[in-house]
């Protein structure tokens, strides 16, 4: 039997640091599918840091984005044309990227069948994700099987987590580092808060994470009460530092996540953690990448953990019933095996 040719895929996920990192498993899909296959993205100056930490990707080539001179976009066009590219992944289309993928050449181009957009693409797949029957990842890696298929390998059966595998002790340093830093006590429990949302989507507010905090806290055994991080991205400090303000004043023990250097080094930071908590932000994704364990609070989708109730508006985080997450979290928690990722 013949063995499928290896092929030059280039994949865009040019948008918000969350999205990519929602792009991981569907690059591990594309990568995993044939050993010879040589994985490009596309993406932002800003994402592109993890994007060359990803272990998927070959070659990460920067967006110069849609406001950018003209002279600048025939420089991207040129590159793309000498990449050779045999297909072009596009997870999030706009025009502008259809029309790039067009004029490069690439013969096989396929996206997700929305808006006008898709009339640059020879392949197109249906996927209604405003519906949100399932986590934004499956519909990508839904892509990456039917773009495989087309050039004719066998996706993977399954694509297991962690779809960012880190060096062995990798975590253990990073507690390590932390640990060194603000003086915390390895043996018990460290539980991140990310507050901060990057103006990208609603969030619980302040008084929500410090009740959540205090209600898991107050119920943990003696010996096993958290140790809290909160963590915050460019411009989110100074709400990071009130919750921890106010968790402290609640006679729990909270600390700021020391300043990294980096998107990368901030992202490994994360892989010290137990349990990570946030609204549906960036630094929740990449803890997902990394297997730690997650509980995110989200706008009213289907696929979504904690959201508010069936009769509220779906922005409405005021109405998550956190007695409920409350009690999920603690389950989760207690439940987590120590010290078993490396």
């Amino acid at each position: 039997m013949t063995q499928p040719q290896a092929q030059r895929i280039l994949v865009v996920r040019n948008d918000k640091l969350g999205d990519f990192m929602l792009a991981w498993p569907a690059l591990a899909c594309l990568k995993q599918a044939h050993p010879g296959n040589h994985i490009s993205v596309l993406v932002p100056g800003y994402t592109a840091p993890l994007a060359r930490a990803c272990p998927w990707i070959d070659e990460v080539i920067v967006d110069p984005g849609d406001k950018t001179e003209r002279a600048v976009q025939r420089v991207l066009l040129a590159q793309l044309r000498q990449g050779n590219y045999d297909a072009l992944l596009t997870l999030y289309s706009t025009p502008r990227i259809g029309w790039l993928g067009w004029r490069s050449g690439i013969p096989q181009r396929l996206a997700p069948a929305t808006k006008w957009a898709q009339i640059f693409y020879n392949h197109r797949i249906t996927q209604r994700r405003s519906r949100s029957r399932k986590p934004e990842y499956r519909y990508n890696l839904e892509l990456a099987g039917a773009l495989l298929t087309r050039l004719g390998q066998q996706p993977p059966d399954d694509v297991h987590p962690p779809y960012w595998p880190l060096p062995e002790g990798t975590r253990t340093a990073q507690r390590e580092r932390l640990a060194k830093e603000l003086g915390l006590d390895t043996a018990r429990p460290w539980v991140f808060v990310h507050r901060g949302s990057g103006g990208s989507a609603v969030n619980l507010a302040s008084l929500q994470y410090a009740s959540l905090a205090t209600a898991i806290d107050r119920r943990m055994p003696a010996e096993q009460r958290p140790i809290w991080v909160l963590t915050a991205g460019p411009g989110e400090e100074p709400g990071a530092e009130r919750l921890q303000a106010s968790l402290s004043g609640k006679g729990l023990d909270a600390y700021r996540l020391p300043a990294r250097d980096g998107l990368e080094d901030f992202a490994l930071s994360l892989a010290a953690a137990d349990l990570f908590i946030a609204g549906s932000t960036g630094p929740l994704h990449i803890a997902g990448c990394l297997n730690v364990p997650t509980a995110g609070f989200y706008p009213a989708k289907r696929s979504s953990p904690f959201t508010p109730p069936a009769d509220a508006e779906q922005t409405d985080m005021s109405r998550i019933d956190l007695g409920v997450a409350t009690n999920d979290i603690l389950a989760l928690l207690l439940s987590q095996p120590r010290e078993t990722r490396s």
